[in-house]
Formats: C-alpha cells, structure tokens, sequence
C-alpha cells in the first residue's frame, strides 16, 4: 500500500496486474475518454507491469493501482502523465470500474494523488482533458478543486466527420 484514505488505497503495479489491465486498456467502452485507437496485447501489458516504473522523472509517467480498503479488490487505476519537473505540473487519469462509481472512490483517489503530488513531489498544479459528453467527469474534477481553464474546440474525432470538444481544467496548488 503506498497511499491509503478511508475507502480506498492506491498501490504500485505489480505483474500480476497484466490481467486486469488487459481487460481495461482493451474495452473500446471506454477508448474515446482514454483517447486510445488500438488494442493492447498481454505480452506488451506483461512487459509494462514488468518493466521498472519507479521513478516518474526519468519516465515522465506514473501508474497507480486503486484497491478498495474492505475487500483489498483492485478497482481501478490512476495515471500521472507529461509529467513536467521544470514547470511542476503533470496530467492526470483516472479509470474507476463501473460497479464502483458515485460510490465516493473516484474522489478520494483523486484527493489521495492530489496530496501526494502537492506534498511529495511539490507539483504547481495537475490538469485533466475531459469530453464534453463526460458530465459526470467534470462534476468529479470540479468536486475536487479543479476549475474549467478552457475549452478546446472540436478536439477529439467521433466519427468520420464529427468531432467533440474537450474541457481543459486545472487544479493549482496554491501552497507552492
């Protein structure tokens, strides 16, 4: 357990995560939020898990594994991405297994990194690019302290010719 609150704690990987990664990073449900466009194979998710993810500045990344507190059940998971040393800040995902949403999860854990990376690793703020279709996204983010920045125009393709906005939204640690 590397960080933990009242209903959840957050984790390293571990190899034995290959398999529920597998079947996340490959359900097309949920593609058009993580901006993917192709599968992942067990091999490359198997070296993923394997490979050394310690240290989120060499590798501008880092992911955590979300376990729910009462069963130790792994119920989803939480990226830091472009992550940014020089100018403190990095981008943030989260993916919380759908029998466990508006259970009150999703914003601990995102209350639980936001700590750690205003504390810890002294970050000037965090940002999400979330889909305008993504209402329950953006109330999440809002909920926890991030505000609309901006709104990029036609962002992400849906379909051969239609395209979605996407809400740019930001939480500034004001401590630093």
């Amino acid at each position: 357990m590397f960080l933990s609150g009242n209903l959840i704690s957050l984790r390293a990987l571990e190899p034995s995560d290959a398999e529920i990664l597998y079947r996340w990073e490959n359900n097309r449900d949920i593609w058009p939020v993580s901006f993917t466009q192709i599968p992942f194979s067990k091999f490359i998710l198997e070296e993923f898990t394997n490979a050394s993810h310690a240290d989120i500045y060499t590798n501008k990344q880092l992911r955590l594994m979300v376990n729910k507190l009462n069963s130790n059940d792994t119920i989803g998971m939480i990226d830091l991405f472009d992550f940014d040393a020089q100018h403190q800040r990095s981008g943030l995902g989260i993916y919380i297994y759908e029998t466990f949403r508006k259970s009150g999860c999703a914003l601990e854990c995102v209350e639980l990194i936001k700590d750690y990376c205003f504390k810890t690793l002294l970050l000037k703020q965090l940002f999400v690019h979330i889909n305008e279709s993504n209402p329950a996204s953006v109330a999440l983010f809002e909920k926890a302290g991030f505000e609309k920045s901006g709104l990029k125009k036609s962002w992400t393709k849906t379909g051969l010719n239609s395209y979605e906005d996407v809400w740019f939204m930001q939480c500034i640690n004001k401590g630093a």
